[in-house]
């Protein structure tokens, strides 16, 4: 009988856990019909994503006030 490897979710990092959701997205694709090329469109174009699929990406700019030019 095989042993099942177990998987310790909190050694992953942002870019670990997007290139799960990536591979998940295209997986899920291809069973459900779609063509290679097809699957590999939809994975290049951002928008198509679901918003739950992959992690939110932290805003690392912060918002600097704006100052106007005062003569």
């Amino acid at each position: 009988m095989a042993r099942k490897k177990v998987i310790d979710l909190d050694t992953y990092n942002a870019l670990d856990a997007y290139s799960i959701g990536l591979h998940e997205y295209y997986k899920s694709l291809r069973r459900a019909g779609f063509a290679v090329d097809i699957c590999l469109a939809l994975i290049s174009d951002r928008d198509s994503y679901p918003d739950w699929l992959l992690p939110d990406l932290p805003n690392r700019i912060e918002q600097l006030p704006y100052d106007d030019d005062e003569d």
